[in-house]
């Protein structure tokens, strides 16, 4: 099946994200406050983008394509708002929402954005299904685990976590309906793109890790754990 090729080729990339300094630190539940808002912060200004992100990758398919046209439909229906409950994850943690909500993104979430965008309107819109296999199996693999570590570490409350725990179960049900959806291509183009486009989006999201990294590990620390 198409779905395990998807996953075998990106194995490498995919490892390099969940081995990520931050990454490692937030399942542990070694992050401060503030790292947890900034990263709430960017994952709002990502976020905030996948219902249009979504709605332009249907727009964009050819009619061949319209069972996968239906499966985006399917999507927005169950992400539609989620970037309100992490704004208001942040206001549980104590941030200032609007702040958040009126502000601006770092720069290596900007560029994952931008390539979204540019690869629905631009490439193919197929390729926009890489970034939902590496957010959805994100979430999968490690939101859960790094919200109940965080909740513990820094004794919050349930609806501090709204984003991280709620993402992390919903999508393991997300998990089969993208294998369902994936291993319905059948052109061969298409099929290389979206590998591309995955590794292309597994550097993307570790960016963001590696930035807020860069602000909130001390180096040496970061050696010590890549």
């Amino acid at each position: 099946m198409f779905y395990n090729q998807l996953l075998d080729a990106t194995s490498q990339e995919r490892e390099q994200l969940f081995n990520l300094p931050l990454i490692k630190a937030g399942a542990a539940g070694q992050v401060s406050l503030d790292t947890y808002i900034a990263f709430l912060t960017e994952a709002y200004h990502h976020v905030k983008h996948t219902t249009p992100l979504l709605m332009s990758c249907g727009g964009k398919l050819p009619e061949k394509y319209e069972w996968l046209r239906n499966g985006m439909a399917e999507y927005i229906e169950e992400e539609l708002g989620h970037q309100e409950w992490i704004l208001n994850d942040i206001a549980a943690c104590g941030g200032d929402k609007e702040a958040v909500r009126n502000g601006t993104a770092g720069f290596a979430t900007e560029t994952m954005v931008a390539y979204a965008y540019d690869m629905i309107n631009r490439v193919n819109p197929v390729g926009f299904l890489g970034m939902v296999l590496v957010l959805e199996g994100t979430s999968v693999e490690l939101a859960t685990l790094a919200g109940q570590s965080l909740q513990t570490s820094l004794n919050l409350p349930n609806k501090a976590f709204t984003y991280l725990t709620s993402h992390g179960s919903l999508d393991v049900g997300h998990t089969e309906f993208y294998e369902n959806l994936v291993n319905q291509i059948e052109d061969e183009n298409a099929r290389d793109l979206l590998i591309r486009s995955a590794k292309n989006f597994y550097k993307l999201y570790g960016d963001i890790f590696r930035e807020l990294g860069n602000r909130f590990i001390p180096s040496h620390l970061q050696q010590a754990n890549a």
